[in-house]
Order: C-alpha cells, then structure tokens, then sequence
C-alpha cells in the first residue's frame, strides 16, 4: 500500500481574481484552482488545507497550506516551475517542502499578519493594491485607537455578522499604522483572526482618522461585542496576508525572501 507523503506549500496570490482562498459553489477560489493545478500535475487527487481563509479580493504575500501525495515528485527540480506554468496568473507557488506526518497548516500556525495599505495621493500604478481615504486621515489619533487592541480579547464587534467561529477570542500581538512618503501601512498581528475582522478594525479606525470616532469610543466598540456598532468594512483590495508563523523548524524551510510583491519597500524612509 503507498504511503502519502505530507507537504507544505509556500505561495502567494492576488485576490482580485478570487472569492477568497476558501473553496465555495459557484465562485472561483485559490484553494480550488490551486487543487485543480497540483492534481492534474501529479496525476492523483490532492486536497489542500490552508492557513486560514481571506475574504473576496484580499491578496496574499505569503501564504501556506499543507497536502498529502503519493506521487510527488519534489526530486524535479522543475517541478516548481511546471506547477506555475499551469496555474492561473494570478498565484504563484515559491516553495514546496516536506514536513513530519501530523504538521498542520492551520491548526500549527503560531500567529498571522496583515497589512492593508492607504494611499494619501490618487496613484493608477497603486490604486488595485492600497485605499485612499475620501478625506485627510489623523494618523497619530489613528494609533491611539490601536493601542486598546492590545488590551482586548474577544473581538466580536469586528467578526462578520453570522460567522461560525465557536469563539471570539483572539490574542493581538500588534496594531500599529506606519507614515511612508505617500501613503500609511497598518500592520497587525494575531494567534488568529474572525471573517472579515482586520477590515472591520480598519474601516472603523479610519473613521477615527476622518474624526467622526474618539480613540475612548473606539474602546467602547470592542467592550460592546456587537458588530452593529463598528463602521462599515474597509475595502478589501488594500489588504494583504504577509505571514504566517510556526514553529523554527518550518520557518527555516520557508523562504522569506521569496515572498510575494511589496509595493511598500521595508526600507523607505518615514515623512518627517
């Protein structure tokens, strides 16, 4: 009897062609076309189980999911190369590398982190990738706001109304908006997230910004656990997965530097 092999694999995808990663009737998804690609390459039926989900056009820098095969053939060194040929533009596979029998994509991630992007000027090269608010933005009353994320557990004032998560709980590690040249980048970090949680978070805290919201009403939002008295959920196409952490021995096989696209440099200077 032929024994599966586990694997995870190292991607990256632009949402905007997508209804999200999750696999659902009548929309296309990056788990399905991501299935459909690796089976018809390795001539056996392969099921994908990602880290998590992301919503209809969030994209991904770096994404991870795990597969069982009997075929694989990982020795090719174009192996990599032929998946990517047959996938749709829109993903790419960096990396495909095998782990012990019982590790988990999802289930053994140690946190997540997103960016979402806002623009300050109207830019047609970045206006697919960042958001720009309908007015000017307090960024310094933006992040006194964020500041109560870290004093918080339970976020179901962020979560989407009707979710099935059994729980509201999440542990953020970090929340914090960054000034570049032309625009601003939040970035936050969590053991895990609910659907659609991170746009809620910034569409409200853009409201902050415009000036509507105090930093203490913010608070007040997250002690009321309900949805209805968060803002509207921030666009989706400005947002972006880019990581997902585990423990050293599957992080030392990931390659970080070839993530995907950055339009935001690490290394650009802040406005004074």
């Amino acid at each position: 009897m032929s024994v599966k092999q586990r694997y995870f694999i190292q991607l990256s995808y632009n949402g905007a062609e997508f209804h999200g990663w999750q696999i659902q009737p009548n929309a296309v998804t990056v788990q399905e076309e991501l299935q459909k690609s690796m089976s018809m390459i390795s001539r056996e039926s392969i099921e994908v189980t990602g880290a998590g989900r992301t919503d209809t056009g969030v994209h991904a820098s770096l994404y991870v999911a795990h597969f069982d095969a009997v075929s694989l053939k990982l020795d090719d060194p174009n192996f990599v190369y032929k998946l990517n040929k047959l996938l749709c533009k829109g993903i790419a596979v960096q990396k495909i590398f095998k782990v012990g029998p019982k590790d988990h994509a999802r289930f053994d991630a140690t946190h997540r982190t997103y960016k979402y992007f806002i623009t300050f000027d109207k830019d047609p090269f970045v206006s697919s990738f960042a958001f720009k608010p309908f007015k000017k933005v307090d960024i310094e009353i933006m992040n006194e706001a964020a500041v109560f994320l870290l004093k918080h557990k339970d976020f179901e004032s962020f979560e989407r109304t009707g979710a099935d998560n059994k729980t509201s709980v999440c542990d953020v590690s970090a929340a914090s908006w960054e000034v570049f040249d032309n625009f601003a980048v939040f970035t936050i970090q969590a053991d895990r997230f609910l659907r659609n949680m991170v746009r809620a978070i910034v569409g409200t805290l853009l409201d902050v910004g415009y000036g509507k919201i105090s930093p203490k009403k913010f608070n007040q939002i997250i002690e009321k656990r309900n949805r209805k008295y968060a803002s509207a959920s921030a666009p989706g196409e400005a947002l972006f997965l880019v990581d997902v952490g585990y423990n050293s021995l599957i992080e030392s096989q990931i390659d970080y530097k070839a993530q995907g696209f950055h339009f935001v440099p690490r290394e650009m200077p802040k406005r004074s």
